[in-house]
């Protein structure tokens, strides 16, 4: 039983983990290099988010309702990172990782 692995990472927790990606792709959407309609991404999946229009609604099915919106969100976040240039992702990263280091 000691050896088992946790799936909530141990340095700083999840909520740690978001915030990283959240400054990530704050990083990329500012960095000239990426291109302008990959950046169109996250701000749709943003605006999803805050649109009174959802694909499942939450008063129908509360629980399905949130998990819809924070899934496009995660998709969206993910699919940007994932077509963005990888050089200027891991600069990016490696760069955050120097900040945090700092703690």
């Amino acid at each position: 039983m000691a050896n088992r692995k946790s799936v909530v990472p141990q340095q700083g927790g999840v909520l740690k983990e978001f915030l990283k990606q959240a400054k990530l792709v704050g990083r990329l959407i500012g960095d000239r290099r990426v291109n302008g309609l990959l950046k169109l991404i996250p701000i749709a999946s943003i605006i999803y988010l805050v649109s009174p229009i959802d694909l499942i609604p939450g008063l129908a099915v509360p629980v399905l309702g949130a998990l819809d919106d924070a899934a496009v969100v995660w998709i969206g976040t993910a699919l940007f990172i994932e077509l963005c240039p990888p050089d200027v992702v891991q600069e990016h990263r490696d760069a955050l990782n120097m900040e945090g280091s700092g703690d």
